[in-house]
């Protein structure tokens, strides 16, 4: 008997293209914790929360990811009424109430009152100013979002989620701007990178800002829609911020060490920005490392199949190579 055709609205390859992306990337506790909670079993969450401490990239990390399943809501309710004093509880259904709010399936004051009630009462956990930058940078005002960074950035100065989303944001300002080498994302890129240590992922940032602003342009037909066609990886200053990163990336990478999940965005982000630049070899390398991590952000700027152009590009890379 041949397989029923796949519902209305939705093809074979787009169903493919949406399983081919896993926000845990490769956090084997966080997988197996998410997996039992949407059984119903918030004991494995408990427990893989309080084994993470106060790694607060980790925690941020795995609050976002857990809280990005559809039924999570409901179970930390339940985990909360259970255990009523439990903080975790109480952050997990804030963080779960901002993708709610992001979806459109919540009120924001919602999610934003459910933040800040979190946030007194641990002041030192980061975590709920990162969700509320996570809510505030599609929804709120510019100013609300530099306030939030400042929140975590006082909390934890080399938070690696709430850098990323302030780069996405500030590299929307002034799309008509276009190629200007002196706007704002690329000063903030630079001083962020020059405040953290020599190993930190951070280094990265430059990248991550070039690209963000190569999004908002394409969206604003100012660069092409196809990235390795645009100028915007030829230029003089894009070409050392790529460097730059690359020769970080081989000093520091350390494939031995249980590296944290989100290190894979940065090897995506760099991978990225290796293809436009037509470096195969080195996005070779790059790939080789990402392997099945795989993320969305930057493959699918400006509007496309991140699926079809991960694959693309890795198969161009590791083909010359």
């Amino acid at each position: 008997m041949s397989p029923p055709p796949p519902p209305l609205g939705r093809s074979r390859k787009k169903r493919a293209a949406a399983h081919a992306f896993d926000a845990a990337l490769g956090d084997t506790e966080l997988v197996l914790a998410r997996t039992a909670l949407a059984q119903g079993r918030w004991i494995e969450v408990r427990a893989l929360l309080a084994a993470t401490g106060d790694d607060w990239d980790r925690r941020g990390h795995r609050f976002d990811v857990l809280a990005q399943e559809p039924a999570t809501a409901a179970w930390a309710r339940d985990w909360r009424l259970v255990e009523p004093e439990s903080y975790d509880a109480e952050m997990l259904l804030a963080f779960a109430a901002v993708h709610r709010a992001l979806r459109g399936k919540e009120r924001a004051d919602t999610a934003r009152a459910l933040c800040r009630e979190a946030a007194g009462r641990v002041p030192a956990d980061p975590t709920p100013w990162h969700a509320l930058l996570l809510l505030e940078r599609s929804l709120g005002r510019e100013e609300d979002v530099v306030r939030l960074f400042d929140e975590v950035r006082h909390r934890h100065p080399e938070h690696h989620h709430a850098h990323h989303l302030m780069v996405a944001r500030l590299a929307e300002r002034r799309p008509g701007a276009g190629q200007d080498p002196l706007h704002e994302v690329y000063d903030f890129a630079s001083w962020a990178a020059e405040q953290v240590p020599a190993d930190s992922p951070l280094a990265v940032l430059p990248v991550v800002a070039h690209t963000e602003r190569y999004r908002v342009l394409a969206a604003a037909g100012m660069e092409p829609a196809d990235p390795m066609a645009a100028t915007h990886w030829s230029g003089r200053r894009a070409r050392g911020v790529m460097k730059a990163a690359f020769d970080w990336w081989l000093e520091w990478e350390t494939p031995d060490e249980p590296a944290h999940p989100r290190c894979h965005v940065d090897l995506n982000f760099l991978a990225h920005a290796k293809s436009c630049e037509g470096r195969a070899a080195e996005a070779a390398a790059l790939f080789h490392r990402i392997g099945r991590h795989a993320t969305p952000a930057p493959w699918s700027y400006p509007d496309r199949n991140p699926h079809e152009a991960f694959t693309a590009a890795r198969a161009t890379a590791l083909g010359s190579a």
